[in-house]
């Protein structure tokens, strides 16, 4: 199987294909930067790969939450492919992939992913990651850190919120230790829509809904782009 995969929701910007088991990935650290670099890292990948849109088999997207703008890109442009190839799209949470590739690089399976949502808020998530199998423990949300909530057990943190507002989250869990260096990568969006769990899960183009969240603030944050 062969799948492009797209990942914008925060501050990094990531392509990468999936090819038979194999993963390319192009990925960047560049705020406010992603409309113009998502174009050139999807031919850059797709190249290295020596594949053409029509020798694909599926999409994928990490479909959020994240900043508007940055959830918007990476959705509307799958959507776009999608719609032009006729081609099944896997929408993915960037909290799955997140926490999906913070296991593969520690070995931690209890993963409590908290992104920044500025306005004083974090997007939050609990995982269980088995293998290629990532469960959500609870519901995604967006809350004040002092609100937030884990199933009982020891934790390890993932993600930028962990930097801002690491004092509050430890009092709200049991944490082994945490990285707040991590962000979610287009490779691990690519795995986790590959894994024979998550084709169930494809849709088509029209059927794609970002995940933003925060509905209610979207159009107004000055904080919500990226």
């Amino acid at each position: 199987m062969k799948l492009l995969a797209l990942e914008t929701a925060t501050e990094a910007c990531s392509a990468a294909v999936w090819a038979d088991g194999a993963v390319l990935e192009r990925y960047a650290l560049a705020p406010r930067r992603h409309a113009a670099l998502i174009l050139p890292m999807i031919e850059a990948v797709l190249a290295e790969a020596g594949l053409r849109i029509n020798q694909l088999d599926a999409l994928a997207v990490g479909r959020g939450p994240g900043a508007f703008t940055g959830v918007r890109i990476a959705t509307g442009i799958i959507q776009g492919i999608a719609f032009a190839s006729d081609l099944p799209v896997a929408p993915v949470s960037t909290l799955a992939a997140l926490a999906f590739g913070v296991t593969r690089e520690t070995g931690q399976t209890r993963i409590a992913t908290a992104l920044d949502a500025r306005m004083g808020e974090v997007y939050w998530g609990t995982w269980m990651i088995d293998g290629e199998t990532v469960e959500l423990l609870g519901q995604e949300r967006v809350c004040a850190p002092a609100q937030v909530t884990a199933p009982p057990g020891e934790w390890f943190g993932a993600g930028t919120g962990w930097s801002a507002y690491s004092q509050m989250l430890l009092q709200r869990l049991t944490v082994s230790g945490w990285r707040n260096d991590c962000y979610p990568h287009a490779g691990d969006v690519a795995r986790l829509a590959a894994a024979p769990g998550g084709r169930s899960e494809w849709l088509t183009a029209e059927q794609v809904l970002p995940v933003y969240l925060r509905n209610q603030v979207v159009h107004s944050s000055p904080a919500a782009s990226t």
